[in-house]
């Protein structure tokens, strides 16, 4: 089947995104670990990535825990270097099917203000032909209407998109839509991926 756009994920697929890495940095592995054992640090994310507001989500959550007060506003403070570096790879793919003319869209869980924030940070990301942040949406991955969102809006039939993605239950409610999916473990591996599929040559790869 003809693939006439390809879907790209950001977290860990275009930008990498790695909470406990920067913790580990500053306050130790053993104390990380305990600190995620006691506070749902990727749930109050999750409320982030379904619209709610960036800093006050965060902040409240902080003061709900004192004794991790200080760590918890780091999620905020220092959110941008969670989500780094680039995968450079990866850049170069989309950039080199938008070249050719393959439209490219964005399909992420990212909260609204923190997607703005990323942006100016990373302009590649105000590239995608069309975006489909979930902050905006209300809805997340893999919940099934996310991906009924983007094929009504794109208007491309499913059996015609190709989906990248790091969580194998994003990419397997991709799949149960009629998409193709590539779980997304290292950019060498997309980027076969799409030459695989006759969508890129090597050289335009960086393979």
């Amino acid at each position: 089947m003809t693939i006439k756009a390809v879907v790209f994920d950001i977290g860990n697929v275009l930008v990498t995104w790695d909470p406990e890495k920067l913790y580990d940095a500053v306050i130790g592995e053993d104390r990380r670990k305990r600190m995620f054992d006691q506070v749902d640090l990727h749930g109050m994310n999750e409320l982030v990535d379904l619209g709610a507001p960036f800093k006050e989500t965060i902040y409240s959550t902080a003061e709900k825990y004192p004794d991790w007060g200080d760590e918890v506003r780091m999620w905020y403070d220092r959110w941008i270097e969670m989500a780094s570096p680039v995968l450079d790879q990866s850049v170069q793919c989309l950039r080199a099917l938008r070249a050719k003319d393959i439209p490219v869209f964005a399909l992420s869980n990212f909260g609204i203000e923190s997607f703005d924030y990323a942006v100016t940070k990373y302009p590649f990301l105000d590239e995608f032909d069309k975006r489909y942040i979930s902050g905006h949406l209300r809805c997340i991955k893999p919940d099934a209407s996310i991906y009924e969102i983007v094929e009504k809006d794109c208007g491309v039939a499913p059996e015609n998109l190709l989906f990248a993605d790091d969580r194998l239950d994003n990419c397997e409610a991709a799949i149960e839509r009629g998409w193709h999916a590539h779980l997304f473990k290292t950019p060498k591996g997309w980027a076969q991926e799409l030459v695989d599929r006759g969508l890129l040559t090597k050289a335009e790869a960086g393979l």
